[in-house]
């Protein structure tokens, strides 16, 4: 991958984070593309649309979002990036204060890069 490459997705995977962080619908629609499908936690496979709904509707309120251990892989005009995220907030309902492992495909686009497919577990701290 080259160095203009990695730059762009690091950027954009900042933005994505601020984006959650901060409840920015708006970024997250550019930034999430249209047919996104992303698996949760609990197994269930959420599309942009409800992702949106649930942020615009203050369903999920994060006030810690970083990252850490981030691993980018290139392959053609996609890149699939591993990274861990420390989530402190509310989501659905649920309180957060742990680690999730996340796994995002970003494509390039005209309009840019965009997430098309996600997922995410938790990690355990017993391990």
């Amino acid at each position: 991958m080259d160095a203009a490459c990695k730059a762009q997705i690091i950027a954009s995977e900042k933005n994505l984070l601020e984006a959650m962080k901060t409840s920015n619908v708006e970024l997250l629609d550019e930034l999430l593309h249209d047919d996104l499908l992303c698996n949760s936690p609990t197994g269930e496979t959420v599309t942009k649309a409800v992702d949106l709904n649930n942020y615009r509707s203050g369903n999920i309120h994060l006030h810690t979002v970083e990252s850490s251990d981030q691993i980018l892989s290139a392959i053609g005009d996609t890149v699939v990036v591993a990274v861990t995220v420390e989530i402190k907030g509310n989501y659905l309902g649920q309180e957060l204060d742990g680690k999730f492992r996340y796994l995002r495909v970003w494509k390039q686009f005209e309009k840019g890069w965009q997430v098309i497919a996600g997922s995410v577990i938790g990690l355990s701290t017993n391990l």
